[in-house]
């Protein structure tokens, strides 16, 4: 007599050993990724808007500092363009920051609640979140903008 083919999950193998629990715990677990994933674009959007100040206070800073220079004009001076430059690039970088600290404090929170629900045995894996690519590029885009700032202070580093 033939065995019977055994399914991938037996009953042991289920969440509480039930299958409607087994596939609420999926949906929970995706329901999870999907919000860390929106995390991820909503940071995205902030680094696009922060990219857009600080490129745009820093080519104001050059090239209309540069033009007033050149000109002479007395109603856009040389400073006002650096002023103006200025305050946008540091909109930008404290724009960034928030948009940091917002996106780790929510994925904090969001581990910290996947995680009680792992330990009441109602998700099968724990909250394993590596760093995104789009935390790295936030960072980057930090230091990019904080060495920007220094340069138009300072005048000195890459970009004075």
């Amino acid at each position: 007599m033939a065995a019977e083919p055994q399914s991938a999950n037996s009953a042991g193998d289920l969440v509480l050993g039930d299958a409607g629990t087994e596939l609420a715990s999926n949906r929970t677990a995706l329901a999870f990724e999907r919000t860390r994933i929106a995390s991820d674009r909503t940071l995205m959007a902030m680094i696009r808007t922060s990219l857009s100040l600080i490129s745009f206070g820093f080519t104001i800073f050059q090239f209309v500092g540069r033009l007033a220079e050149e000109l002479g004009s007395p109603a856009v001076t040389q400073q006002s363009a650096r002023n103006f430059g200025l305050a946008l690039v540091l909109l930008g970088v404290g724009l960034l920051i928030a948009g940091l600290f917002t996106h780790y404090e929510f994925l904090t929170n969001l581990r910290v609640r996947r995680g009680r629900l792992h330990d009441l045995k109602l998700l099968r894996t724990a909250p394993q979140y590596r760093t995104s690519l789009t935390s790295v590029l936030a960072l980057l885009l930090l230091l990019v903008g904080l060495l920007a700032v220094l340069g138009m202070i300072a005048r000195t580093g890459p970009f004075g």
